[in-house]
């Protein structure tokens, strides 16, 4: 009997170890404070995972051009509206970005006052010469799902949670007779003078507001609907019109902006003015739409039909612990779990769900549909997310990925021009960056089994995307081969990403059978050998004449035919065939001592003066962990002599270009890339060509991961002697068996395997891939 006791011991502490498991909250882990300095910033505020709801401070308002025209560089330190230096918050907008380096959003900016009423925002420089306030970071708390603030001039603490599509705030007033509620529709992020199209509210009843906002920004042609519902009834309202009206009909009958339930305009502030007793709450439930006030209505009585704040964070609290909890680490330091669970927070800010709760949304073409076996999402920030970001959710968020690559196809149908998304938001294409990423997200999930869509449709709509000769020089690749200089800007790195692109849709072609189309797109893959110029071993631009464009400096970022990069780093994109690619530039151990220099040259000032996304804080060389093109770079040791560089660059970059800190990220998140990097090198692997089942082998900064799938398998990583000393791989198991690639497989990921990395001071210089 006596083994049996050991036997149900042992099973009472594996079931109180599970449910402990479960119960783990790591969300305590996160610092939504984390972001940039003096870069986009991504927001601190209230979401739940995806949500189309983003609530969060604005610490300054900026216009993006001078009185003399001119564009205002401190516009991009407010891409996403917040700023850790700043001492001043003007309001609480619902819509956001997080850290992309072009910005649009900061929709519905709420600011709660006492006093003397004032609509001016004022000057973040002047205190109170307007409603905005000063706070501290010591009275600031903020969690996934939660943020709270003291504003100081008002006494008046600020909470706010969020639902899906609500956002739900409160405001806990002093003793006031003159307490307010500034409802702000001029502020914008990216503000110009002709951001808003029209603005319109109606005051449905003493606590209920709706309306709707148009503007003209990045998205050019953006409709956001809300209903507003406050707790208790104002006693009075009002606005004030900021624009100049040449007619208004027989509106000049009525005194407008006193207490006339009907608002509009292209630029608006509104009030609602209250009484309050000392510590009384003022509750708002702030609900978003794409379709119209019926559909805000809608989301907002469904989603959130009662009053209950506490409850709301907490359940939010809840979504995320669960999502966090898909990916249980163990790490050496409280610090690397927190930038670890930190920047998991970051890849699911984004890309954010889009319809009501009905299933409506509108679409690219400006009328409402409704999603049909999927939940439609925008914000796809392509040229940033499809190299890790869209991966990593093959792992942990498949269905997830699954409704975005839908989505991408229904932008497609609803396209005139028949494309995939380049860079898109809120029914919009806003065509930033190069290539046509979609069809890379859409074949990574077809190469690794994660999608369920029409493989013909896919097909369809990626070689409509790839065929568009009006688009970023295609017509002149699809004909010479290469994208001319002389003829459209940034050619060298076009004519790279679009030979990847082209590698992606072979291999959905491949999938679905289609021989002719697999060899089209296989024989444009090869393109970048046209931009190769093997007299000087670089990639440089191309004129329409075939000739090399004379001036050319290939360390330069500006001007020489590379978009945020340079020929050192960007002009080793060639992430489908990187084999072929070594041997064309002298061989393995000649392109190891070429990334070796891009990794020990510093890089001068003068030729990143003109870059605003490129910055000292992301620099280490000439390589630039703080941008997208070169992520890859570290792990291209593997395919040389000197694999175990790689391992020794990566663990570099873990733990000099991340914190949990609020200036840990070096550089923008771009909707979760940067954070997606981080994710999968801290894990011991990172997918260098997406499209590809195989995953390269870094160097693992964790102690053990365990990896919750969808499917119900999970897979385990562990580490032997790893520490800050020991960061090379010595060997590596999987399941068991010993392991002579530096590469994993997707498959041995699904399948719930079991992955152990035995780490030493001393690299093993005979583990060479093969």
């Amino acid at each position: 009997m006596y083994p049996n006791k050991i036997k149900y011991s042992y099973l009472l502490f594996f079931i109180g170890f599970s449910i402990f498991a479960q119960n783990k909250d790591f969300t305590q882990f996160v610092n939504p404070l984390v972001g940039t300095k003096n870069m986009g910033h991504t927001f601190p505020g209230a979401t739940t995972p995806f949500g189309m709801v983003q609530l969060s401070p604005e610490t300054n308002l900026q216009v993006m051009f001078t009185e003399d025209g001119k564009y205002n560089p401190d516009t991009y330190k407010y891409c996403a509206g917040y700023q850790y230096d700043d001492v001043t918050i003007f309001g609480f907008s619902h819509t956001h970005l997080s850290g992309t380096g072009h910005s649009d959003l900061g929709d519905f900016l709420i600011m709660p006052t006492t006093g003397v009423l004032n609509l001016n925002p004022g000057d973040a420089k002047q205190p109170k010469s307007g409603y905005h306030s000063q706070f501290s970071h010591n009275n600031e708390k903020a969690s996934p799902g939660y943020y709270s603030v003291k504003l100081d001039d008002y006494n008046i603490k600020a909470e706010l949670t969020a639902t899906d599509r609500v956002g739900f705030h409160q405001y806990t007033f002093p003793k006031s007779d003159d307490a307010h509620i500034i409802l702000d529709l001029i502020s914008n992020i990216y503000l110009h003078d002709d951001k808003n199209t029209w603005t319109f509210i109606r005051v449905e009843n003493d606590s209920l507001i709706t309306g709707y906002k148009q503007t003209n920004g990045w998205a050019r042609t953006k409709f956001v609907y809300f209903a507003m519902q406050f707790s208790r009834p104002f006693t009075s309202y009002g606005h004030k019109k900021y624009d100049k009206t040449k007619y208004n009909g027989f509106y000049r009958k009525f005194n407008e902006e006193h207490n006339f339930p009907e608002m509009a305009g292209k630029n608006l502030r509104a009030y609602f003015n209250f009484k309050t007793e000392e510590n009384e709450k003022i509750k708002i439930k702030f609900a978003l739409s794409s379709v119209s006030t019926n559909g805000a209505l809608l989301n907002l009585n469904t989603e959130l039909p009662h009053w209950d704040f506490e409850k709301v964070k907490n359940e939010t609290k809840e979504k995320w612990n669960k999502e966090l909890s898909k990916i249980d680490i163990e790490t050496e330091t409280l610090e690397q779990k927190e930038t670890f669970y930190t920047a998991m927070y970051h890849s699911m800010l984004s890309p954010i769900i889009y319809e009501d709760v009905d299933g409506s949304y509108r679409g690219l073409d400006q009328n409402i549909h409704k999603s049909d076996g999927f939940v439609n999402h925008t914000v796809f920030s392509l040229w940033d997310t499809y190299r890790a970001l869209h991966p990593l959710y093959n792992i942990i968020q498949p269905k997830k990925n699954n409704d975005m690559i839908k989505s991408m196809l229904a932008h497609h149908d609803q396209s005139v021009h028949n494309m995939l998304p380049i860079w898109s938001h809120y029914a919009n294409e806003n065509w930033c960056m190069v290539g046509y990423h979609a069809v890379s997200v859409i074949a990574d999930a077809i190469a690794k089994g994660t999608t369920d869509v029409d493989l013909n449709k896919a097909l369809l709509a990626s070689s409509n995307t790839a065929t568009v000769p009006y688009f970023d020089g295609l017509e002149y690749y699809m004909n010479l081969g290469y994208v001319p200089e002389d003829k459209s800007s940034s050619s060298v790195s076009k004519t790279l990403e679009y030979a990847y692109n082209d590698w992606c849709i072979a291999l959905i072609a491949k999938k679905a059978n289609n021989t002719e189309k697999y060899n089209e797109y296989l024989k444009r893959s090869e393109n970048y050998l046209n931009v190769y110029d093997k007299e000087i071993g670089y990639m440089r631009p191309k004129l329409a004449n075939g000739n090399w464009r004379k001036e050319f400096d290939p360390l330069d970022t500006h001007g020489q035919g590379f978009i945020e990069g340079n020929a050192w780093n960007y002009g080793l994109y060639v992430p489908h065939q990187i084999d072929k690619m070594i041997q064309m530039m002298d061989g393995k151990d000649a392109f190891s001592k070429h990334l070796d220099k891009i990794f020990t040259t510093p890089i001068e000032d003068k030729y990143i003066e003109h870059n605003e996304d490129i910055t000292r804080d992301g620099i280490i060389g000439n390589y630039v962990h703080g941008n997208e093109p070169g992520h890859h770079i570290p792990y291209l040791y593997n395919f040389t002599n000197e694999p175990w560089k790689t391992q020794s660059r990566v663990r570099m970059i873990l733990n000099t270009m991340y914190s949990n800190k609020e200036d840990g990220l070096c550089g923008n998140d771009d909707a979760g890339q940067m954070s997606a990097w981080y994710i999968f090198s801290s894990l011991g692997f990172y997918p260098v060509n997406p499209g590809s089942t195989e995953y390269s082998i870094g160097s693992p900064s964790i102690k053990s991961a365990i990896i919750s799938l969808e499917d119900g398998n999970k897979f385990t990583i562990k580490t032997i002697n790893n520490n800050d000393k020991n960061i090379y791989v010595n060997k590596i198991k999987l399941n068991g068996k010993l392991i002579n690639t530096l590469s994993l497989r997707h498959q041995d990921i699904e399948n719930g395997s079991e992955l152990i990395f035995y780490m030493s001071s001393k690299p093993n210089k005979k583990f060479i891939k093969k």
